[in-house]
């Protein structure tokens, strides 16, 4: 027998905390859609962010970025310097099952103006806030807005648990509460 994946998710969701806050249904009423869709659920973004200025001819070493090379940055939207990204977070936190695997898509209405989110899979057992990177691949700055859809998360069970989790491993993205540079461990 097979379960229609709205309802798996929203049981997931309400039984086990997997989405907090958990929005039933697609919202949308003049808004960037968020919420519950048919195969997957549709991120908010939190009010913060850490927009990307590194001083002119910086090497950019992806082991060691400075934090002094964020701007920090809190209001209802961010306006994304053009050929930059942003930092940001989700509004929800995620407790991912132990045989669930999700890929995170950015979602059509930022595509469509030059914005691409990219965000790693949650592993089973990975919970925290997400920290997502924005990007603006235009020229221009493009405004993205907090409280509304973002990116959305794709869920793929799996017919068993997985033998190590990340949460087994002590991954050092484990239960983030905030956004999260990169982090060597």
């Amino acid at each position: 027998m097979s379960i229609k994946a709205d309802s798996w998710i929203r049981r997931l969701a309400e039984e086990q905390g997997m989405i907090e806050p958990f929005a039933h249904d697609q919202v949308s009423e003049g808004r960037i859609s968020y919420g519950l869709s048919s195969y997957g659920y549709d991120l908010r973004l939190a009010d913060e962010f850490k927009i990307f200025a590194p001083p002119s001819g910086s090497l950019i070493n992806p082991k060691a970025i400075p934090a002094a090379f964020y701007r920090d940055h809190r209001g209802e939207h961010c306006d994304i310097p053009g050929s930059t990204y942003a930092l940001g977070r989700t509004l929800e936190y995620l407790r991912i099952p132990r045989d669930v695997l999700t890929l995170c898509v950015g979602k059509s209405t930022y595509a469509r103006a030059g914005i691409l989110v990219n965000v790693t899979p949650f592993e089973p057992e990975w919970e925290g806030f997400v920290t997502v990177s924005i990007a603006n691949t235009t020229p221009n700055p493009v405004r993205v807005f907090a409280n509304e859809g973002l990116c959305q998360v794709l869920f793929f069970q799996s017919d068993e648990p997985c033998a190590v989790s990340y949460k087994d491993r002590k991954g050092k993205y484990q239960a983030q509460k905030k956004i999260e540079l990169g982090k060597t461990k």
